[in-house]
This record gives C-alpha cells, structure tokens and sequence, in this order.
C-alpha cells in the first residue's frame, strides 16, 4: 500500500523466457515469487537531464516483472492504463520508482500497470540462430496478456485498456498498433515523445549489428557461448558495439540494439475506431548535445543552439504526419504538446520533462536537473492538470479541456 487511496502490487512475475528467445506465461506449477530484478543495462544517456535514478533494483534475466496500483482490489471495473518505459531501449524499467503510478491512480481512478521487458542486445539481438529481434516486444504483448487474464482482480476493467509510453516505450507502442497478436489487448493509446524516425531498422542492418557484437564479445569473454555469457560480458560487448555503430552511422540517437519490423507493418486495420492520442514537448531536443543538427548525445547541451528546428523536425512533423494517417485509418485521434519550462531549468520544455507530472513522487524526482528549482508543489499542481487529461483519455477517449502549458487539439 502506497497511500490511504492506492495499493501497489508487486513486483509481480508475468513471463519467464531464456536468453534471446520469446517469452511465455510463467507455468502454472512455477509459484517462486519475483525477483524484483530488472533487465541488465548500462546507465541511462539522459542521467544529466533526468537525474540518475535514486531506487536500486537488482538486475538479472529473470527480469519480467510488473506492479499494479490501483484504488482497491474490488470488482469496480477501472480503465486499466499499461506503462512502457523509455530509454532508448538500452536502460529503465517499470519498477523504478520514477513510474510509480499512485498518483494518477488514485486521482484518475484508474489501475495503473508498470511493466519491465528485456533491454539491448538480450531484448532485440537479431542474427540467425541466435535470436529473432524483439524479444522485448513480445514481452511487451505478454505483459498485456498478463493484464487481459488477472487485472480484474486488482480492481481493473480487461476490455478498457490504454497502453501509453515515452520515447523508446511510445515507439513500442507505435509497433504493438500494427502487431496483429497485440489486438482486442488494448483499446486506446497514448504516445508521448516518440521519435518514430527509429522506430525500427531493417533486419539487414541488425544483423550487422548482431555481428558486431559477436566480434566484441569474442575479445570481453574468449570463447564463450552468447547463449551463457555473463551479462557483465554482454553489457560491455553491447557498449562496444553502441561506439561502432555511432561510428558507422553518425547518428547518435539510434540505439545499438531495438526493434525490427513487425510482420505487418500497416496499421490501418488495427486502429479503425481506436482513440488514440500523441505530443511532444517544446523543447524536446534540449537534452541532447547539438540541437542545430539534431544530433542528439546524452547529457549536456549547446547554450547558442536553438531546439525549435529539430524538435520540429524530429518529434513535431513525423508525429503530425502519423496522426493524419490514423485519422484517415479511421482512428479518432488527439494531439498535445507541453510547453512547459520549469524555473531554474537549462533544459526548457525537454524530452521527459512530463514524467514527473504523470509518474512518480517527489521523492523519486527530488534531485531531477529538468525540473530546475521549482517547487514540488507546483510540479504537483500542473501534474494534477496533466493526470487528469490523461485518466479522462483512458476513461472517455477525450483529454477534456486542458489549460496551457498543455496545449491539446483534436486531428482532422
């Protein structure tokens, strides 16, 4: 219990999988508790804009875990809101305490579920007879089967499902709308912050990557099987194998490791009828080195650069042109952006800055650099606004009237 209004449940064991492979419901006779472990991973790129996170979790395969908030275990039938993390698909995870959902919960009256999945090479390596690509997708998808089977039990509604997600965790989602397996999962979604440009690389082109890795693994951890490897060895492999890729590439925003494409890479089957909602924030390319060219590094920032052009060009424009293909998909479908630039703040209105106004406590982001040196309480004030926009979204499909820094419209 996290308060008088909410419990959280949890962590709590949705799937088991082994190294690379797809995951699969934990057995019925497998009654161990969780770990609590979440997926092996190097530190985040945005430490310097987010803060380091101040919760530790151990970390290990056994990693696919979730937790449940919700304003009681009874038979209420809430909307049931499913929370993908970002990352770059390289770091985070649903149990951190940045994406504790008490709040929103209990002010939404909703369920809110949190979930971990499998991160770098152990979620997405792609290369013949090692692994297929998106192994963390299908976590993804097992999770929300997860939700289908048991959130009633926790006080949630099965056929009221909203899947929303940041950066790495939108694109997930911009993925699952197009995976036949994810359909009757979820009936609404939530997009925030997702630069679609990677939302996926061909298979080609990850199994160089895949390749790549293999080299560098040879050199950490002489003849060993990556089926076995430590994920110490792993982790330094994949490091090396970020360093190649930026070589080759240029591009510092593509992560080493992330989805490839679905079999079915249309939408407009899946979304006719859906409600679903997308945005990004001002300034979000603010908390990556070189706004000018859109080059984005992890952590500081060019104090001439000016981040409207390339958060234009990265977030604003792609997500503009994807909501007018869903409204003509038959979708209904809204659009948001924050404006919102924190006192005291270097960063603006920056890539993850609406986190804290959805997710978390004031504990979890006491010592964030993007919140610059405004009070919890008026963080607190604007995030009741941005909480209530997305709970009435869950419920209705509609945000409501949404006063600035919020600005909502609907797409036509």
């Amino acid at each position: 219990m996290t308060g008088p209004e909410v419990y959280r449940s949890g962590p709590i064991r949705y799937a088991v999988a082994e190294r690379f492979a797809r995951p699969r419901p934990v057995p019925a006779h497998d009654t161990r508790p969780s770990s609590g472990e979440i997926c092996p991973q190097p530190p985040s790129r945005l430490d310097a804009v987010m803060g380091p996170p101040l919760d530790r979790h151990p970390q290990g395969e056994d990693c696919l875990n979730l937790t449940v908030t919700t304003p009681a275990r009874d038979a209420g039938a809430r909307p049931v809101m499913v929370w993908f993390h970002g990352g770059g698909f390289s770091s985070g995870a649903g149990l951190m305490d940045w994406y504790d959902g008490g709040a929103l919960a209990a002010e939404g009256d909703v369920v809110v579920v949190a979930v971990n999945y499998r991160l770098g090479a152990l979620g997405y390596l792609c290369l013949d007879g090692l692994g297929e690509g998106n192994s963390g997708l299908y976590d993804q998808l097992e999770a929300l089967r997860w939700v289908r089977t048991h959130i009633a039990g926790y006080g949630g509604d099965p056929d009221d499902v909203t899947v929303f997600g940041q950066s790495a965790g939108a694109l997930s989602v911009r993925l699952l709308l197009e995976l036949p397996e994810a359909r009757g999962l979820f009936h609404r979604a939530i997009l925030q912050s997702a630069p679609l440009a990677i939302t996926s690389r061909p298979r080609a082109e990850a199994a160089v990557l895949g390749r790549i890795l293999l080299e560098r693994l040879a050199v950490h951890a002489p003849g060993a099987d990556p089926r076995t490897v430590s994920p110490a060895a792993l982790l330094a492999a994949q490091r090396d194998t970020a360093l190649a890729h930026r070589a080759r590439s240029g591009s510092p925003l593509e992560p080493p490791f992330g989805p490839v494409p679905t079999a079915e890479p249309a939408p407009e089957p899946y979304v006719r009828g859906m409600d679903l909602m997308y945005g990004w924030n001002a300034d979000d390319m603010t908390a990556f080195t070189d706004g000018r060219d859109g080059g984005p590094g992890g952590g500081g920032r060019d104090e001439d650069a000016d981040p409207a052009g390339p958060t234009r060009r990265m977030y604003a424009d792609p997500l503009t042109g994807l909501g007018k293909a869903l409204v003509r998909a038959g979708a209904r479908v809204h659009a948001y952006r924050l404006d919102w630039r924190p006192a005291g703040s270097e960063y603006g209105a920056t890539h993850c800055l609406e986190l804290p106004l959805l997710l978390g406590t004031r504990a979890a982001w006491r010592t964030s650099p993007m919140l610059g040196d405004t009070p919890w309480e008026e963080v607190d004030e604007l995030g009741r606004t941005v909480r209530a926009a997305w709970a009435a979204f869950a419920r209705t499909g509609h945000p409501g009237p949404v006063p600035p820094p919020l600005v909502h419209h609907e797409v036509r």
